[in-house]
């Protein structure tokens, strides 16, 4: 399964050489015209080339692990990005407006065993669209308010771990990988592995920009998408007006802690 929400820069003058790329198998498997599904054929192309075929009923059993997908994903976003950055000038000046270049990469994939999550821009400035999970052992209805529901914890497991682009109740936590007392988050060399019951107050916990979100059975990793892009500073203000601007919502600055 495939998902997402944002878009490709420059789609116009990259959609070609894009096309172009891919093995014929996943050229052909594209049925539409959309920056999502072409997205998705690279994707494919991805793990193609690193030995990997989508089509292996063999996989069915084990997938084809949580590692295997995000180095999948961060090459479709490299491939996205270096073909965006190959737009000719001339082709930039000769458009009827303001080339836009950048990118929004919000991408979901699963294999039926693990899920990995991307939020990301390609812009050192902007802030990428919003990204939330929420983990615990069952998904009720909050008895004291009709129709509403919370994550339960009823004890340190994580039966269930939900992924949105908005929270789907009011509590929300954030991730700051420097708290590690208060978040339950312990650091490995670029890697944040969260506990299964991080925020027994908070449902909610953001995904930073530019990060990918694995879940595999009961942990949710996230590990910083490093490219030029990428900024270290946890304290690093970016401007949401971009995926705003693209009818996409972002976090503000006051759901963050800062």
């Amino acid at each position: 399964m495939w998902m997402h929400n944002g878009n490709i820069g420059g789609w116009k003058y990259v959609k070609r050489n894009l096309a172009l790329g891919l093995r014929g198998k996943w050229f052909s498997s594209v049925g539409g015209n959309t920056d999502s599904e072409w997205a998705f054929a690279v994707f494919l192309d991805a793990l193609d080339q690193m030995g990997y075929d989508p089509d292996s009923a063999s996989l069915s059993g084990s997938g084809f692990g949580h590692s295997v997908l995000r180095k999948a994903l961060l090459t479709t976003i490299e491939r996205i990005n270096t073909l965006i950055a190959e737009i000719p000038d001339t082709e930039r000046r000769e458009s009827d407006e303001d080339l836009e270049c950048r990118s929004l990469l919000n991408f979901a994939v699963t294999d039926g065993h693990s899920v990995v999550c991307t939020r990301y821009v390609s812009s050192m400035k902007d802030e990428a669209a919003s990204l939330y999970w929420s983990s615990g052992t069952s998904w009720q209805e909050d008895m004291s308010i009709k129709g509403r529901y919370r994550m339960e914890r009823r004890d340190k497991g994580a039966d269930i771990v939900l992924v949105a682009s908005e929270p789907l109740t009011f509590e929300r936590g954030k991730c700051d990988p420097k708290d590690t007392k208060r978040t339950g988050f312990y650091s490995l060399p670029s890697i944040l592995v969260a506990e299964a019951d991080p925020f027994p107050t908070d449902d909610w916990v953001i995904v930073p920009t530019n990060s990918t979100l694995t879940i595999h059975k009961q942990a949710v990793m996230i590990h910083p998408i490093i490219d030029k892009y990428y900024n270290p500073n946890p304290s690093y203000t970016r401007s949401t007006g971009f995926a705003v601007s693209k009818g996409l919502d972002v976090i503000e600055e006051k759901e963050r802690g800062e």
